[in-house]
């Protein structure tokens, strides 16, 4: 052995020694009332930045991040899980969060730091030994890219404009709305479940009680995956579950606005991409192996079987995001959800996409006995 690996040894075996008897003592403090050292707060902030750039390398963003129903929906889990610690338009610093060591960013500023990729890489996975958590529900990439879509447009929103992104308007309400409804769901589905009309959340009036406390039942227990839906589910009693979903039972089911013509602006769907979607909501595909949608998903919803959703008047963005998600297991669901799996195994994205825009069409509205 060369005698000149001998000291080395010594060196390094004495340095660990040390640094343990260190460590045993308790003389570091860890309090966080004083915060990081100057040097080691930019040593930490070095080694973070160069680790989210090199692990969001291979994400890809995808092309909508612009459109305004996914910065809306990206509003409303910013509001519910995001502003307490980082503030928003309208709360610029939490007391109790600006005690956090680090301090939560104002992310105003600090998302301009980011790409969309490494946004994308904080807000799914967190940062360890900070407040920052990782996203509540790993399988859902879209809800993700909602909240890094408004974080993107986050240094330009006025706060008048983050209310009315955040906030439904709660003057309807009466004093037999159940207060579930009025506190935790009217600002995403509205106090109508019409989900406020602007293509960003599911509607849920004219859903059937059952399927709607399945539903909530299955966020709750992580049974049906979301980021979004399960920290909010897991709140609720069962008597709030139920009070909801009575709610939303009884309201009116969203009416399809009637249209003489077709809409060719390419902002809603063709014709011929309705009439694509009726044949496959009616018929199958049997060369493909898929079922009629119709046999479950009814129009006429007094038919319809009280444990599976209705569709007709669903926003069509919205199923062809669950049929993906089914395709991929990234959905779960009720006990009845693997029925939906040799279904949506089967289909092309374009063929999802003329089925849901049949269920969403104005059309319908005067095709009730097909």
């Amino acid at each position: 052995m060369k005698r000149w690996l001998i000291p080395i040894g010594v060196f390094v075996t004495g340095a660990i020694v040390l640094g343990l008897l260190v460590m045993a003592s308790g003389i570091i403090p860890i309090k966080a009332s004083t915060g990081h050292w100057a040097i080691t707060k930019r040593f930490l902030t070095f080694a973070m930045a160069r680790s989210i750039s090199t692990h969001s390398v291979g994400i890809e963003a995808p092309e909508n991040l612009d459109e305004p129903a996914l910065v809306m929906k990206g509003a409303g889990h910013f509001e519910l899980g995001c502003a307490f610690c980082h503030g928003s338009p309208v709360w610029q610093k939490p007391r109790v969060a600006q005690q956090l060591s680090p301090t939560p960013p104002n992310l105003n500023a600090a998302a301009s730091n980011w790409s969309p990729e490494e946004l994308f890489y904080l807000v799914k996975h967190g940062i360890n030994f900070t407040g920052m958590p990782a996203f509540p529900s790993q399988q859902r990439d879209d809800e993700v890219w909602s909240v890094v879509a408004f974080l993107l447009k986050l240094p330009e929103i006025e706060p008048v404009d983050y209310r009315a992104l955040v906030s439904s308007d709660l003057s309807k309400a009466t004093s037999t709305t159940p207060l579930a409804i009025v506190e935790t769901c009217a600002n995403c589905h509205g106090l109508d479940g019409t989900g406020r009309g602007t293509g960003a959340f599911p509607r849920l009036a004219g859903m059937s009680e059952p399927y709607l406390v399945a539903t909530l039942q299955a966020y709750q227990r992580g049974a049906r995956h979301s980021g979004i839906m399960e920290p909010i589910a897991a709140r609720l009693n069962q008597v709030q579950i139920k009070e909801i979903a009575s709610h939303y039972s009884q309201q009116e089911p969203f009416a399809i606005p009637k249209v003489s013509e077709p809409d060719v602006s390419g902002k809603h769907a063709s014709q011929a991409a309705v009439v694509r979607g009726k044949r496959i909501a009616q018929e199958g595909i049997p060369e493909q192996e898929v079922g009629a949608c119709i046999a479950c998903h009814k129009l006429d919803r007094a038919e319809q079987n009280p444990n599976y959703p209705a569709l007709k008047g669903q926003v069509a963005d919205y199923l062809v995001l669950q049929l993906q998600l089914f395709q991929q297991r990234n959905r779960g669901g009720t006990e009845y959800a693997e029925l939906m799996h040799p279904m949506s195994d089967n289909l092309k994205l374009d063929q999802m996409r003329d089925v849901a825009e049949y269920y969403a069409s104005p059309s319908l509205q005067n095709d009730e006995d097909e």
